[in-house]
């Protein structure tokens, strides 16, 4: 159950953008991990492409939303960190193609 979950939440994280960057969190890289306890509990550890952000909150709340909406999901956290922080390199290779990063 757990590995095609965290894929199923992966996907629905795919839908949530950076309003600056057109480019889904997961590909930007802001996303470092996502985890799924037997008991339908799900852990996000994220960044954002800037401490300042002004839609922080914002974003959290949609990944939270997002995740939610996986079937079996009870409960989601997200956590903020900024440690280590965001760089290009995070990017997936499509997204570097997309934004002429290469």
């Amino acid at each position: 159950m757990t590995q095609s979950k965290i894929e199923e939440i992966i996907e629905k994280l795919k839908e949530v953008y950076d309003p600056e960057i057109p480019i889904n969190i997961y590909d930007l890289g802001l996303v470092y991990s996502v985890d799924i306890d037997e008991e339908g509990v799900v852990s996000i550890l994220m960044t954002l492409t800037a401490p300042g952000c002004p839609i922080a909150d914002q974003i959290i709340m949609e990944v939270h939303d997002k995740a939610m909406e996986v079937e079996g999901v009870k409960e989601t956290h997200v956590e903020l960190t900024f440690d280590p922080p965001w760089d290009k390199s995070m990017m997936s290779e499509e997204a570097r193609l997309e934004l002429g990063f290469f």
